[in-house]
């Protein structure tokens, strides 16, 4: 055995049952057949335990399952959940271990397992034992919804192996490991079957009484070959330790994937909005047992008929908080509503750590970029995403001309303070532009204004600066402008700055300092 290293395997005996009951968490405990089809006449390929105890087997038709137990429930078996729940089993293992990989599938009769190899070399530094190790490996499988065993041995075959034996029916342990000086009398105690023989050397192996892993071990290595062939001699050596099995790899996948086939066709967004919150919700257990976030994501609906709608969704920072996901994807939703019923739908996220700030000690904090993101996605639902974002200015000379692009919260830059005159920053103004302006009532005295009565101001006149003109686009009819700015002191202490707009022959405050 090979004292050095330190294998788990996290193994699901029944995939197909748990990817089901991981999407629908409210059948757990109730007898659950998963089918091949639509009809009565479709095949049961999988069961729960419930299930089991009520007589419904693998291997019938559905209507002599449902006659066997009555309050059945029946699901048709689903690609996407299957595949996603397989790679949730390696996120578990890549929670606790940085190296570690998925098992290739078995054949029959372990077919429906699904199992997941990490290293656990040097885990009593951080659990005290192998067995607190196992125990935390359990209670994240079970976090993203699937009900596991554990072992741990000095190499894949060793700890599949237990791990097989515990998923057997009659075990009550969910948990065990192994010393290399104790795997060689227990993997020898352990049936024939769960090597994985494939049919025609257990046949063969059924014919010399051979049914336990010793039996195999008893029998001449000489003979192993021309009689039982090659695959005998190789699960001899497995058995004895003399494997060799190339180490872990060190996999970061950051891109995660979460899909759901659905029975009958939606086409309606309330049943859609109900179905991608569950969907979120297991991605998002996903990202946080690796203690990662999700800043993009991709929308993939499958709709009927053929043909797929997508489309990406970005918050200003990553984030785990379901409502604003779901308030962003809904808005994203009824904006642009799918052309057809929905058949399917998958979403997929490149996993990034959480953005940490770091705050400066002479400027006040501003709000996190969590609640940043949920007040944004409460405006875009209010007022609608075309009327939400951040100004920018362009190429014009018209004074109130801007657009409208995303908002992107940007870090300041940390530069010196550029040294100022303090008589200069106590004289120092600020202009506030009115968006819209103030309509005003101007009297003129030789042709300059004199007195003012707005919303804003009222009184004489007491300083004005001006006028500056401002015109441009005088090809367009509608476009065109021609405004005269004064700058206006009024007698009860407002600074203005007027306006007398050409086109429309019309007097405006449009802003004021302060």
């Amino acid at each position: 055995m090979n004292e050095g290293r330190r294998i788990g395997c996290l193994l699901v005996p029944d995939l197909l049952i748990q990817a089901e009951l991981r999407a629908q968490p409210e059948w757990v405990g109730h007898p659950l057949a998963v089918v091949s089809g639509r009809s009565d006449r479709a095949e049961v390929i999988a069961v729960s335990a419930e299930a089991a105890r009520a007589n419904v087997r693998a291997g019938q038709r559905v209507s002599h399952a449902r006659a066997a137990c009555r309050g059945l429930l029946v699901c048709t078996a689903s690609p996407a959940r299957e595949r996603t729940a397989r790679q949730s089993l390696l996120d578990a293992a890549l929670s606790m271990s940085p190296r570690a990989e998925l098992a290739t599938p078995a054949p029959p009769p372990f077919a429906a397992e699904a199992a997941a190899f990490l290293d656990a070399a040097g885990v009593d530094a951080l659990f005290d034992s192998e067995r607190g190790f196992a125990s935390a490996l359990l209670a994240r499988s079970t976090a993203i919804g699937l009900e596991a065993v554990v072992g741990i041995a000095s190499c894949r075959f060793a700890a599949q192996s237990l791990a097989r034996r515990l998923a057997t029916p009659g075990s009550r342990a969910s948990l065990r490991t192994l010393s290399p000086t104790e795997e060689t009398d227990a993997i020898a105690a352990l049936p024939i079957d769960l090597l994985a023989p494939d049919d025609a050397l257990a046949n063969r192996l059924t014919r010399f009484g051979v049914h336990h892993v010793r039996d195999l071990l008893a029998l001449p290595h000489r003979s192993l070959s021309s009689r039982l062939g090659p695959e005998a001699v190789r699960l001899a050596a497995l058995a004895r330790g003399q494997g060799t099995e190339p180490p872990l790899p060190t996999l970061r996948p950051s891109w995660l994937e979460e899909a759901s086939d659905l029975d009958h066709p939606i086409g309606e967004l309330e049943p859609l909005t109900f179905l991608l919150r569950a969907t979120l919700s297991r991605l998002f257990e996903r990202l946080e047992i690796r203690s990662l976030r999700a800043r993009k994501l991709d929308l993939v609906l499958e709709l009927e008929g053929g043909g797929s709608d997508a489309r990406s969704t970005t918050l200003n920072a990553p984030s785990l908080d379901l409502r604003v996901w779901l308030r962003a994807l809904t808005l994203e939703l009824q904006t642009r509503p799918p052309e057809a019923a929905v058949i399917g739908l998958s979403t997929r996220t490149e996993g990034q750590p959480s953005r940490q700030d770091q705050l400066d000690l002479f400027r006040p904090s501003g709000p996190s970029s969590v609640e940043l993101d949920r007040a944004l996605a409460e405006l875009e639902t209010l007022c609608g995403r075309e009327s939400v974002g951040a100004p920018k200015l362009t190429d014009s000379h018209r004074p109130d001309r801007f657009e409208q692009s995303r908002f992107e919260p940007h870090q300041p830059q940390k530069t010196q303070p550029t040294p100022r005159d303090p008589a200069e920053a106590a004289n120092t103004l600020a202009v506030r532009a009115l968006r819209p302006p103030i309509r005003a009532e101007v009297h003129l005295q030789a042709g300059a204004p004199c007195s003012i009565r707005s919303a804003l101001t009222s009184g004489e006149i007491l300083h004005i600066s001006g006028p500056w003109r401002t015109t441009g686009e005088w090809w367009s009819e509608e476009g065109r402008y021609a405004l005269d700015h004064y700058d206006i002191q009024v007698s009860d202490g407002v600074i203005a700055r007027l306006c007398f707009d050409w086109v429309q022959r019309c007097w405006r405050i449009d802003a004021f300092y302060d």
